[in-house]
């Protein structure tokens, strides 16, 4: 009998995986966009069917079915970690945990099915293991509280509306453990801590932001000093929720990332607080970029770190030598600027109500290019589109010409990603709504 592959996985690579490798056009990537579906399907009879053109469902090229059953064949076992019972989850078997009252459930609505934008191009996703996002969820709220008191009290429905559990269950469908699940779970809501901290709406400014996220960055990539001057270092990490959070999730991480991977998160959390630091220069000069000029603060300014730690979450490494290869970092960053439109496009009416002008693609549109608001934001979609279009192709291009097992296996993940990013911004209606323009 054969041997079962691992647990389905959704994807977001085309059927134009199938086609033999098109040469590249000087300065423009290659951009195809799927064949229309036969059959399209009708729009809700409460939404009127938008006026792009209708999405296409995925494909089923060759190169797509071979990424998607994963890397075969000899010596590549150790990638299929949901192979291998010794290191699955198995919840029935893990001990009970202690008795400690239940914390509050997630308001109603976090949980409601959602409905994606008309006209974005997406893939749907299984619904995420409920066992998982039950005690990820637990286990991430003991320690955002407890352990590295990141949330006040009065944060508390917030905390739960993020819906952190799903979210990242359903980015991570192939992680081998709980605990590997924990590891993003951890840097993310680190993440969210400094962001909303010291950039958004929890106490952030963009006056002295540099100097925040500077030290914050040493809870990451620590600080190598003298004796003298290492103690009053050492105190700052501890000294707000920000930088103890970091500093506890990074230490978590280290527990099972090697050197390489954990050298190459510290890199793009770097690019990260750089694309912060642009948007804060604007912030205090009152200066609405081009849209050009957005969108190069938006492949800094994004999710780029999630994606990238895809091989660490799943228990397996994606060498450094191939991780650096330019075709597989055109990969990671078409899929974090895509994923990161998709955030603009989803907050953009929560964006709307906070105080002052908050810089999305929809705004930026609308300012630079003098078009109505409801246009600034189909033609967002569009960004969004093209940007997915040519992360597909390039994630394809590179199957074919990299066939190796490691690299099927990474760009299988950050596909996933992508899609359960998707997923969780469609269906988190606590925090997300959408505008009327359809």
């Amino acid at each position: 009998m054969p041997e079962p592959g691992p647990s389905p996985m959704q994807s977001s690579l085309p059927a134009a995986a199938a086609r033999p490798r098109l040469p590249a056009v000087p300065g423009l990537p290659f951009r195809p966009r799927p064949p229309a579906p036969e059959t399209p399907q009708a729009a809700p009879a409460d939404l009127p069917a938008p006026a792009a053109p209708p999405i296409p469902e995925r494909g089923h090229g060759e190169a797509l079915e071979r990424i998607m059953a994963g890397p075969s064949g000899l010596g590549t076992a150790s990638l299929h970690w949901a192979r291998r019972p010794e290191l699955s989850a198995d919840l029935s078997a893990l001990p009970a945990p202690p008795a400690l009252p239940e914390p509050p459930q997630p308001p109603a609505a976090a949980a409601a099915e959602g409905r994606p934008i008309p006209g974005l191009y997406h893939h749907p996703v299984p619904e995420p293991d409920p066992v998982r996002v039950a005690e990820v969820s637990r286990r991430i709220k003991r320690w955002a509280v407890d352990e590295v008191e990141a949330y006040p009290p009065e944060w508390e429905d917030q905390f739960d509306g993020f819906s952190v559990g799903r979210y990242m269950v359903a980015c991570h469908p192939d992680a081998p453990t709980l605990d590997h699940l924990m590891v993003a779970t951890r840097l993310m809501v680190a993440e969210n801590v400094v962001d909303d901290c010291y950039c958004e709406d929890h106490g952030g400014s963009p006056v002295g932001l540099g100097g925040r996220l500077l030290l914050a960055h040493t809870a990451l990539d620590p600080l190598h000093t003298t004796g003298e001057y290492a103690p009053a270092w050492a105190e700052t990490l501890l000294s707000d929720a920000p930088r103890r959070s970091y500093r506890s999730a990074m230490e978590y991480f280290l527990q099972v990332a090697t050197p390489s991977q954990a050298d190459r998160y510290r890199h793009d959390m770097a690019r990260l607080h750089m694309g912060y630091l642009a948007e804060a220069a604007w912030a205090q000069t009152d200066y609405v970029p081009q849209v050009a000029e957005y969108l190069a603060m938006r492949q800094f300014n994004n999710f780029r770190p999630c994606p990238t730690i895809t091989d660490t979450v799943g228990g397996y490494e994606l060498p450094a030598d191939l991780h650096a290869l330019p075709a597989m970092q055109r990969v990671i960053a078409l899929a974090g600027n895509a994923t990161t439109i998709a955030n603009d496009l989803y907050s953009y009416t929560k964006e709307l109500d906070s105080p002052g002008m908050h810089l999305n693609l929809p705004v930026v549109i609308a300012e630079r290019e003098g078009l109505s608001a409801k246009e600034a934001y189909l033609k967002a979609v569009e960004v969004h589109n093209d940007l997915m279009y040519a992360f597909e192709a390039a994630a394809a291009e590179l199957a074919a010409s990299c066939p190796d097992p490691r690299v099927l296996r990474f760009l299988k993940g950050v596909a996933t990603w992508v899609d359960g990013n998707h997923y969780w911004h469609m269906t988190n209606t606590y925090r997300y709504s959408l505008p009327d323009f359809w």
